[in-house]
């Protein structure tokens, strides 16, 4: 992997694509877990919908869907431009924006459910007691709550990241030759040039990343608060 720069190339985009849907992930996530648990309890239903909706897909649909939308001539760019936002379409498909979005929506639920698991264990009346010692509420939030979501934000975080890594169809519907991934990239030796070892070396590459990722990951939270909030 070393001798050619495809290979580090690759696996540098392949990390820096799981971090970008991790982030993005955890920024949508976190308000809408929260949003859950505040919401009464029709409208909690109906955001739980909303959440598990993708499940209920194939994720070779939701990626057709993508590039649907986000082509040159797709919905999102004619709404921009018939509502004079735009002259030009946005390139936001064969590109890094385009598996960006893509990514986002599917792996979202993988984000948004473990963190509502550690909210809901979470007595309210923790914050309120914070609040009647003289806390404001931001800061009530900060040094009380916030914490106690930890377990959850761990791991969705590392659901999500380690599923980024080795994802294949979502990246190249949407996405460009120029921002290939190592699962992509795995396929294309196996089945495309008939390499069988390169493929297999390159898989055993992904599982040690992936493995590297979840070592590092535990040691930020205990195994046994990660069993609990996936019950």
């Amino acid at each position: 992997m070393l001798d050619s720069p495809l290979y580090p190339r690759v696996l540098f985009t392949t990390f820096k694509v799981a971090v970008l849907i991790t982030g993005f992930c955890l920024l949508i996530a976190y308000p809408y877990a929260y949003l859950l648990c505040r919401c009464g309890k029709a409208a909690r239903g109906v955001l739980l919908v909303a959440v598990l909706l993708p499940f209920w897909t194939s994720v070779l649909v939701r990626s057709f869907a993508w590039e649907m939308l986000l082509q040159d001539t797709g919905l999102i760019n004619e709404a921009l431009w018939a509502a004079g936002v735009i002259d030009d379409p946005i390139p936001l498909v064969r590109n890094l924006t385009g598996v960006v979005i893509g990514m986002t929506h599917v792996l979202l639920p993988f984000m948004v459910l473990p963190i509502y698991a550690a909210m809901k264990r979470i007595d309210p009346g923790l914050v309120r007691a914070a609040e009647t010692l003289g806390a404001r509420p931001a800061r009530a939030f900060h040094l009380v709550y916030l914490p106690l979501t930890m377990p959850g934000v761990v791991a969705g975080v590392l659901l999500v990241f380690s599923l980024s890594l080795g994802f294949y169809i979502t990246p190249s519907l949407p996405g460009g030759p120029k921002d290939i991934l190592l699962g992509e990239l795995i396929v294309q030796r196996f089945s495309g040039q008939l390499d069988l070892g390169t493929g297999s070396a390159l898989g055993m590459v992904l599982l040690a990343a992936t493995l590297v990722v979840l070592a590092a990951g535990s040691r930020f939270a205990k195994l046994s608060d990660l069993t609990d909030v996936g019950r």
